[in-house]
């Protein structure tokens, strides 16, 4: 009987090739771009049959844990959760991932996917699980080699080799992105889209990888041997899993192994790496045009708008992407992915704030979205979850006014303890203590004005914490 293998989702990356949509606090990986789901809870969804999974590890870091805590919770679904204490590529996450399910088995059987990407045939894809099932068992590293659909540059290729049983197939070679011509001489030839998503035995991997750098495996093998635990997320050891080697884990093992096998799979597979591939999985009108959010279109084709809020109308333009969010606005060329590369390393510069955040913010117990602000004033708009609460804080540079509009709110002002309803109001002011809390089934919706002189987050003096910031 084959063993059942242990799913390792790694979803720690900033995503910025789909900004402004995704920034680097709120990733691509969390964003319902195809519907009501993120691609992070359908690809736990696909591989969530318990007959053939078990389950899952996360590896992600302190900035997302509470965004994974509750998308979990949305579909219904439990994990272990890793926590990285710095991103090193995909190499240590992925032997962090293969170290820890040893401690579960230490015969594990991994299958280390990608969040981000989109699998549009889910029973072709755990059919090719299945295939290279025997010969990830056999000590093969098998990575899923995807038909391609057209010649693409945006994917790196696998040359299949000699048949090893049933499906599965040596790799006669992996090779980087190609120009176009040389792309469709690959499809021409054979040749596989690299999916970057792999199965294999936790020891192999850990072997293998050894071979090249023994240091950052032990490093961090250690890293998960001094975990602690941290609200119930697994911390890796700071100091060890620092001391490895920053590298994806096709240059540290799959460029160098010999063990490697693919999988050849259609299943509707991408990676969701541009606009422009968002719009390929897009419906469209007849006109060739896709639209997430208030659009219309006029003597336009082939156009892909996504907005928030405000209502997008384009005349007499083609191939144009338009990507409109509360505070910023991207027109870019659909087929131009390392222009809108090159415009992010630009703001990042020059603005730097839209790369990073959302005017809307997530926190562990809800969010916050500014609405307006001034020299001496700022507005906010606060969601709290049912039983959330904010820490016991104090400011020395502003006071707060809550106005609830939602629900019903339990405010803590120094010794006051008060409920206070929708069309109620009360004041905080500058240095009282105070806290803000949601006893209620609904959510609490308030709306705080500040004033004061200064209005940043590092005025937030925390005393006590549910969510350990203090």
């Amino acid at each position: 009987m084959n063993k059942r293998i242990i799913p390792l989702i790694m979803c720690g990356g900033a995503g910025t090739r789909l900004w402004p949509a995704s920034r680097e606090v709120h990733p691509k990986q969390f964003l319902p771009l195809f519907g009501v789901r993120s691609t992070f809870q359908d690809t736990l969804i696909r591989v969530s049959d318990a007959a053939l999974f078990e389950r899952p590890v996360i590896i992600t870091n302190n900035a997302y844990r509470f965004m994974v805590l509750e998308q979990l919770a949305e579909i219904g679904l439990e994990a272990d959760v890793l926590l990285e204490p710095m991103r090193r590529d995909s190499g240590p996450a992925i032997a962090a991932g293969a170290a820890f399910a040893q401690t579960r088995d230490k015969d594990a059987i991994i299958l280390a996917l990608a969040a981000d990407h989109v699998v549009r045939d889910t029973a072709a894809f755990v059919a090719a699980c299945r295939e290279g099932l025997n010969a990830a068992q056999a000590g093969h590293i098998v990575t899923f080699g995807v038909q391609p659909e057209r010649p693409a540059t945006e994917y790196g290729y696998i040359s299949p080799g000699d048949v090893i049983s049933g499906q599965v197939r040596a790799v006669a070679k992996f090779v980087e992105k190609p120009d176009a011509e040389t792309a469709a001489g690959y499809v021409k030839s054979g040749y596989l889209w690299n999916s970057g998503n792999f199965m294999f035995r936790a020891a192999v991997l850990l072997d293998e990888y050894r071979k090249v750098d023994a240091g950052s495996v032990e490093t961090v093998a250690d890293s998960v041997a001094k975990a602690g635990s941290d609200l119930g997320f697994i911390k890796l050891d700071t100091d060890t899993f620092a001391a490895a080697k920053s590298i994806s884990i096709d240059y540290a093992v799959m460029e160098k192994t010999s063990r490697t096998a693919v999988v050849p799979v259609a299943c509707g597979w991408s990676d969701v790496g541009s606009w422009h591939a968002v719009w390929e999985l897009s419906d469209k009108d007849g006109q060739g045009n896709a639209a997430r959010g208030a659009a219309v279109f006029e003597d336009s084709r082939n156009c892909n708008v996504t907005t928030d809020r405000a209502l997008v109308a384009l005349e007499g333009v083609d191939d144009l992407v338009v990507v409109a969010t509360q505070d910023a606005v991207l027109v870019s060329r659909q087929k131009d992915a390392n222009g809108l590369k090159r415009l992010v390393a630009t703001l990042k510069n020059v603005a730097p704030q839209v790369t990073e955040d959302h005017i809307k913010v997530h926190r562990p117990w809800g969010s916050y979205q500014s609405v307006d602000n001034g020299e001496r004033h700022q507005v906010k708009r606060i969601i709290v979850k049912p039983g959330g609460r904010l820490s016991l804080q104090k400011h020395h540079h502003r006071s707060e006014h809550w106005i609830v509009v939602r629900g019903a709110a339990r405010v803590t002002v120094n010794e006051l303890v008060k409920t206070v309803h929708e069309n109620e109001s009360i004041y905080i002011p500058i240095g009282a203590v105070h806290r803000l809390e949601n006893p209620g089934k609904i959510q609490l919706e308030l709306i705080e004005v500040q004033t004061g002189s200064y209005f940043g987050e590092d005025d937030i003096i925390r005393i006590e914490d549910d969510y350990q910031r203090t």
